[in-house]
C-alpha cells in the first residue's frame, strides 16, 4: 500500500475534523487550529518514507562517527591523576594558563585536561592527565607551588593546599559493565510490558524507537566531542524513560482511535494513526518544552555558575535525548506500528474496502452531477421554446428562473 493511500486524505477526514472542532459545516480551518486542536494538520504517517530516509542518514551519521570519530572518554575510563589546588592564591586570581605552564615545566608537557570548578572563593582548578608516578605528581605540585603559591587566602603549605588523586581505568569499566547490563534488563522489562499492555507489534515498534535514541545521542557526543563520563552514562540511562512515556501516550491514543477499526470502512489504519498522531502532537511537543526548562536550568547554574563538570555531562546528555527522544516517538515509532499492522491481511482488506468506499461514493457524487447538469439543459431548451411560442403569439414569456408548471427539478 503507498504512502499515499495510507495516509490522511482531505476528503476522509474534513466531516471528522469539522465536528471535532465545533466549526461550521463549509468553513476551512487554519493549519495552526488545526494543529493545536489535533484535527490531522500535519500528515507525519502519509510521509512515513522520507522519516525513515532522514532517521536512516542521521544513524548513518552517529555510527560512522562512533566508528572512525570514536568518544572523548574521561579520566575515570582511560585512568589517570587527578590534582587540585585552590584558584586563589595570596597573589591574587590563579588562571588555568598557569597552571598548565607549571605542570609542563615540570614534567615537559602540558595535562590532559584543565577546568576550573565552582565559582567565588570556593573555586579551584583541576588537572588531569594520564597516570603519574609519585615523584611526577610531587615534582608537579612542588613547580606550581614555586610558581604560583603561597596558594589559598590563608598562606598554606604546598602539601595541604593542592591535592592529587590517582584514578584506575577499571572503575570506568565497571560503571560501563553494570550500566549496559541495566540498559538491558530495562529493554526486555519494556518489551514484556508493552507485548502484555498492547500488542507484540507495538512493544518491536517502541523498542526500535528506544535503540535509535540511544544510538543518535551516543553520536552525538562522538560528533560534538563532548567527554563521555560515568555521569553521561548515567544520564543516558535516564533518558529512556523519558522516550518509552512519550511513545506510551501515543500508543494509547492510537489504540483507542482503531478499537473495532476492522468492522468500519470510515477510515484506514494508517489515516486513524494518523489523527491519534495528531491529537497528542501538541501535548508530545508541551511536555519536552517543559522537560527541557529544568535542564538547561541544571545546564546554566550547575555548569556555567558553579562549574561542574558532573551537572555539565548530565544536563548535556539530557538536554539531547530529550529532543531526539520526543522526535522519535512521533516521527517513527508510530510510522513504524503502522507498517508493522499493514501486513496483516485483516487491516489490508479493510484498507480495500474503505478505498471501495470512497470510490463509490465519488462515482455516486459524479453521477448526480451529471443529472443536474442535464436537468438544467432541459429546462433551458424548454424555456426557448416557450419564448418563442411567446413571441409568436405575442404573450409575454415568463421569468427564466420560474419552472413550468408539473416540472420538478430532481
Amino acid at each position: 500500500m503507498s504512502d499515499e493511500t495510507a495516509g490522511v486524505t482531505p476528503d476522509s477526514t474534513e466531516g471528522s475534523n469539522n465536528s471535532a472542532s465545533g466549526a461550521k459545516p463549509g468553513k476551512k480551518e487554519s493549519f495552526f487550529h488545526r494543529l493545536y486542536v489535533g484535527t490531522g494538520a500535519v500528515d507525519i504517517v502519509g510521509a512515513r518514507k522520507r522519516w525513515y530516509v532522514f532517521f536512516a542518514l542521521l544513524l548513518l551519521v552517529c555510527i560512522g562517527s562512533m566508528i572512525f570519530r570514536g568518544f572523548n572518554v574521561g579520566i575515570e575510563f582511560e585512568g589517570g591523576t587527578q590534582i587540585q589546588l585552590p584558584a586563589h592564591g595570596t597573589h591574587g586570581q590563579i588562571t588555568q594558563d598557569q597552571v598548565i605552564k607549571s605542570f609542563n615545566t615540570a614534567l615537559g608537557e602540558a595535562p590532559a585536561e584543565t577546568q576550573t570548578v565552582g565559582t567565588g572563593n570556593a573555586s579551584t582548578i583541576q588537572t588531569r592527565s594520564e597516570a603519574l608516578t609519585a615523584d611526577q605528581v610531587a615534582k608537579v605540585k612542588k613547580q606550581i607551588f614555586e610558581d604560583l603559591g603561597p596558594i589559598g587566602s590563608n598562606g598554606k603549605s604546598s602539601e595541604q593546599a593542592i591535592s592529587d588523586s590517582a584514578v584506575s581505568a577499571s572503575w570506568g569499566d565497571e560503571i560501563s559493565r553494570q550500566a549496559l547490563i541495566a540498559l538491558a534488563v530495562f529493554l526486555v522489562a519494556v518489551v514484556i510490558f508493552l507485548a502484555i499492555y498492547f500488542d507484540t507489534r507495538m512493544a518491536f515498534a517502541a523498542l526500535i524507537s528506544l535503540l535509535h535514541d540511544i544510538v543518535v545521542t551516543a553520536g552525538v557526543y562522538s560528533l560534538v566531542g563532548f567527554e563521555v563520563t560515568p555521569a553521561t552514562v548515567i544520564g543516558l540511562l535516564t533518558i529512556l524513560g523519558f522516550s518509552l512515556y512519550d511513545t506510551v501516550v501515543v500508543f494509547d491514543k492510537v489504540r483507542e482511535n482503531t478499537r473495532g477499526l476492522l468492522g468500519l470502512s470510515r477510515r484506514t489504519y494508517a489515516e486513524a494513526a494518523n489523527l491519534a498522531l495528531n491529537q497528542t502532537l501538541m501535548r508530545s511537543f508541551n511536555t519536552a518544552f517543559i522537560a527541557l526548562l529544568p535542564i538547561l536550568g541544571l545546564l546554566i547554574v550547575g555548569y556555567v555558575l558553579l562549574g561542574s563538570g558532573t551537572l555539565q555531562d548530565l544536563a548535556l546528555v539530557q538536554l539531547t535525548g530529550t529532543l531526539v527522544g520526543v522526535l522519535s516517538s512521533v516521527a517513527l515509532a508510530t510510522p513504524l506500528l503502522v507498517d508493522f499492522k499493514m501486513r496483516d491481511p485483516k487491516y489490508q482488506q479493510q484498507a480495500e474496502r474503505v478505498a471501495a468506499r470512497r470510490a463509490k461514493a465519488a462515482k455516486r457524487e459524479a453521477t448526480d452531477d451529471d443529472f443536474d447538469a442535464q436537468d438544467e439543459e432541459q429546462l433551458a431548451a424548454e424555456l426557448r421554446k416557450e419564448k418563442a411560442m411567446a413571441a409568436a403569439a405575442g404573450v409575454p414569456a415568463r421569468h427564466p428562473k420560474q419552472r413550468p408548471s408539473g416540472k420538478k427539478k430532481r
